[in-house]
């Protein structure tokens, strides 16, 4: 069960990952299944390391942060070969993988993630119930 619980947690933010850049962008490449999942596995062991005593809002600066981080590297790993966005005329980018703008997105999105892995944690895996503290 120990091996089977990131790979349930991984193929659930993959797969809820696309459906946001299919909702947003109209499309999506498989390679988003893989980035999703790693994001959402990331997000989640925020609560693992430190504990549920963090305030949300500075999980979701980790987070905001962790994403970013991964976007970067999909973007220079993944999008450099298959051109799958481009963000160069947006604004305060760094070198078109990622701006701004999506990262203050990913601010917002990352507290439904944070809420819902400790929530799946909860209820599939039996880990402690979620409880937070704004600051």
């Amino acid at each position: 069960m120990r091996a089977i619980k990131p790979l349930i947690l991984f193929c659930i933010g993959g797969f809820i990952y696309v459906m946001i850049e299919l909702l947003w962008r109209r499309y999506t490449h498989w390679t988003m299944f893989f980035v999703g999942g790693m994001c959402f596995l990331l997000v989640g062991l925020i609560n693992e390391i430190f504990t549920f005593n963090m305030p949300i809002v500075q999980q979701m600066l980790i987070s905001t942060v962790v994403i970013t981080t991964v976007e970067l590297c999909a973007g220079l790993l993944i999008n450099c070969t298959y051109s799958i966005w481009d963000y160069r005329d947006m604004p305060l980018n760094i070198m078109g993988q990622i701006c701004l703008p999506y990262t203050l997105l990913w601010f917002l999105l990352s507290l439904p993630a944070i809420i819902l892995d400790d929530y799946l944690r909860y209820w599939l895996f039996g880990e402690e119930k979620p409880h937070y503290k704004m600051f």
